[in-house]
């Protein structure tokens, strides 16, 4: 019977031992490339056939979202029309393990018309590709993962970490932040932890829970459960936020005093009470929650004016956490 476990441990190592040898791979043509994109007025088209073609659309998938814009072209496409795509002002990335695919060699009269600039990562330094490149990244394995040494594979991961390598020194180099990366990616969980503000998700108007300093501790209790947010705010008359009752101050009250009918609720409120700004990102107010074991917090203006509140929930259903 087959050992597939072993075989798996066999593939991982073979590919990791490839990613491991790029190291000593690494040239100044890398850097060369690095210079060639940074450069580019216009987009990076990259480009491969069959298996190189799959790396090649994800790392130009990789290269978009980390702020180089950046689209894949089949060559076989290129060569009937969509080489109208590239312009003198983009940079060509194109990827063949052999340096020798006809589909991507074909491009190379075209893209030397043009004068567009081109980086090749192949297996082959002295391929046609790589000697055709203003800048060649050498990714050539050993050998393939695959038992008969014919199967993509640790050709197309080492290609493929290339890849990230490429595009992580460009977002370096850029200075690209994990708000930029955010912008690009709005509808994702990434995009709402770091772009939503606590305004954007805030209860305000008549949904912001409130009483006056010196309410009775019944008017209180109705105004949490009028509103369902497990709390409310306490306003002083000058309209700054005095403190705030919660269903936590509740159970205290409860395990502290026999009868509530003659309490105020300034007399059992948490003074000064946790409080955020509008402007805070909700990632952030998360962090306070948790931090403190609260579901809800007072959101308050920069004269600390109570204007909205906050409850996990609109975390969660947002998208935040």
């Amino acid at each position: 019977m087959p050992n597939f476990h072993a075989s798996a441990i066999h593939t991982l190592r073979l590919e990791s031992q490839a990613i491991a040898a790029l190291e000593q791979q690494l040239d100044d043509n890398f850097e060369h490339a690095c210079q060639l994109i940074l450069a580019c007025r216009g987009r990076v088209i990259v480009t491969g056939m069959g298996k190189s073609g799959h790396i090649a659309s994800k790392i130009a998938a990789t290269l978009a979202s980390t702020g180089t814009p950046a689209f894949f072209v089949h060559p076989g496409e290129a060569s009937h029309g969509d080489l109208g795509m590239v312009t003198p002002g983009d940079v060509v990335v194109a990827l063949s393990n052999s340096g020798e695919t006809g589909e991507v060699t074909a491009l190379l009269p075209l893209l030397k018309r043009l004068g567009t600039p081109l980086v090749s990562i192949t297996g082959r330094p002295g391929s046609t590709l790589a000697n055709h490149a203003d800048a060649h990244i050498n990714v050539a394995v050993e050998r393939e993962a695959c038992p008969l040494d014919l199967a993509p594979t640790s050709s197309t991961t080492a290609a493929l970490a290339m890849g990230d390598a490429l595009a992580v020194a460009l977002l370096e180099a850029r200075g690209f932040t994990a708000e930029d990366f955010a912008l690009s990616h709005p509808g994702g969980s990434l995009g709402k932890r770091l772009l939503l503000k606590v305004s954007d998700l805030m209860h305000c108007g008549k949904r912001l829970p409130r009483v006056a300093e010196g309410s009775p501790l019944r008017d209180a209790l109705l105004e949490i459960t009028r509103q369902g947010l497990g709390f409310t705010c306490v306003v002083s008359p000058d309209g700054t936020l005095a403190g705030v009752y919660t269903d936590g101050d509740l159970r205290r009250t409860l395990d502290q005093h026999t009868d509530l009918s003659g309490l105020s609720v300034d007399s059992v409120m948490t003074t000064p009470g946790l409080r955020v700004n509008p402007d805070m990102l909700a990632a952030e107010a998360v962090r306070v929650m948790e931090d403190n074991r609260i579901t809800a917090l007072a959101v308050v203006d920069i004269d600390q004016r109570p204007v909205g509140a906050l409850h996990m929930h609109d975390l969660l259903s947002s998208g935040v956490i």
